[in-house]
């Protein structure tokens, strides 16, 4: 896809930016909510597009209000972030390399950080 200027957009771009609009919504909105508040001009097939994508990957629900759905955003901005990270994951064909690029350059308290949510997990893991 591209901008109006032309440019193409970067991959996932849109669905950050559905989400981050989403993020910002008090309660369960409707795709036209979403649309009215993108700073593109979109059409209403489009948001309907990206977040039925959402959707399939986990990252919105939505429910039945009426004639049509509303959709709430299931990560906050850290979530949104993971999201991102994942993504660019999953873009790379050697994981165990991004993987270990990623690690070898936290900071020392960043990777204590993520040893300890690594034990966390295992310890639930396990019972």
């Amino acid at each position: 896809m591209t901008e109006p200027d032309g440019r193409r957009r970067a991959r996932g771009e849109l669905e950050t930016r559905v989400l981050s609009v989403l993020n910002t919504a008090q309660q369960p909105v409707t795709a036209s909510w979403v649309q009215d508040r993108m700073a593109a001009d979109l059409a209403y097939t489009t948001v309907m597009t990206v977040l039925v994508r959402l959707l399939a990957k986990g990252a919105v629900t939505r429910r039945r209000d009426g004639r049509s759905f509303v959709w709430v955003s299931a990560a906050d901005q850290a979530g949104l972030a993971a999201l991102r990270m994942r993504r660019v994951l999953d873009g790379e064909r050697d994981r165990e390399a991004v993987l270990a690029s990623f690690v070898t350059a936290l900071s020392a308290d960043d990777e204590q950080f993520l040893r300890d949510l690594l034990e966390q997990a295992r310890d639930e893991a396990e019972g």
